[in-house]
């Protein structure tokens, strides 16, 4: 299928409106650069039932976190999505990351939390995998105080964020706690120690740049090896009793093949596993609502099918 004609625009105004001069990009430059496109590009002014910023005490101090309860929230505690937003682990945040969560809570009936993890190159791995571990163990360990069913929970993300959400399912089954129902990855990255078919035909003019991925894996990895597996989940030596997984990649995504990669390896782990890859979107498009309608069909769809596995868990549940 061609490049959806609202993501080619977009593209190309993203094209026109970077310097002819290429420079060194900066950790700074880049938030900039991400919070102005989200002020374009980013789904506005959703209805919502509430949103609610509060903070999470870990061990590795106070974390902010946004929780997102739907427009028509089901009474009693509802099922609940931990996300961790994209963005190499160096830039974006619960800003970027707002409209989208918005969609996914509206559509899945799930009391959406997203987390302000700490980024590179302030603090390299595994800072990041180290607050998504504590404030996932918080959330599940006051789940009656946030009105959430510790039973239905999901972990969450995008790009960087679907790397530190597939780790936490490893970390989490190593010790056995918390629970966790289902994991949900957006164009994850699952591996940073290869060069995929993807990654070179995508190079160049679709969204993100090969020279910043390459800058910020530097500035996230610092001296970590790319092939631990809390970098590249893709490369666990072994992924068999992790939670069910719902993959989505997008047909012009550099990262689209090692999405796929894992879905396909955890599908021969004997994990169940829901895999699409979206025809004619980029990488980012969940966060472009405002910009890219398909969006929008497709974060609707998400959360339909993040609602049923979750009626099914629970009706297997009772049985």
């Amino acid at each position: 299928m061609p490049l959806d004609r609202h993501a080619k625009r977009l593209l190309e105004m993203i094209s026109a409106g970077r310097s002819e001069h290429v420079v060194q990009p900066t950790a700074e430059s880049l938030r900039r650069s991400m919070l102005r496109l989200a002020e374009v590009a980013d789904a506005r002014r959703v209805p919502i039932g509430s949103v609610e910023d509060r903070e999470a005490p870990t061990p590795e101090g106070r974390i902010a976190m946004r929780v997102y309860t739907p427009v028509e929230a089901d009474p009693g505690p509802l099922p609940c999505i931990i996300y961790f937003h994209g963005g190499t682990g160096v830039f974006c945040g619960i800003a970027t990351h707002d409209g989208l969560c918005r969609l996914l809570a509206n559509s899945s009936g799930c009391r959406v939390i997203s987390i302000e993890y700490r980024l590179a190159p302030e603090h390299p791995f595994p800072a990041a995998i180290d607050d998504a571990v504590s404030v996932t163990r918080w959330i599940a360990e006051n789940a009656a105080a946030l009105d959430i069913d510790p039973a239905r929970l999901v972990v969450a993300g995008d790009s960087a964020g679907g790397t530190l959400a597939a780790v936490l399912c490893h970390l989490a089954a190593d010790v056995g706690a918390p629970q966790i129902a289902l994991q949900l990855l957006l164009c994850p990255v699952t591996d940073l120690a290869d060069e995929t078919e993807s990654r070179r035909e995508f190079a160049r003019g679709f969204f993100i740049e090969r020279s910043t991925l390459t800058w910020a894996k530097k500035a996230y990895c610092g001296d970590a090896d790319y092939s631990d597996p809390r970098v590249s989940p893709l490369r666990a030596p072994s992924l068999a009793g992790l939670p069910p997984a719902h993959i989505h990649t997008a047909e012009f995504d550099p990262m689209r093949d090692e999405g796929e990669a894992y879905a396909r390896k955890l599908e021969a782990a004997g994990v169940p596993v829901r895999y699409e890859c979206h025809a004619g979107m980029i990488h980012h498009f969940y966060c472009m609502a405002g910009a890219i309608p398909q969006a929008r069909n497709v974060l609707a769809s998400i959360g339909e099918s993040v609602r049923h596995a979750l009626a099914q868990r629970a009706s297997e549940a009772i049985r």
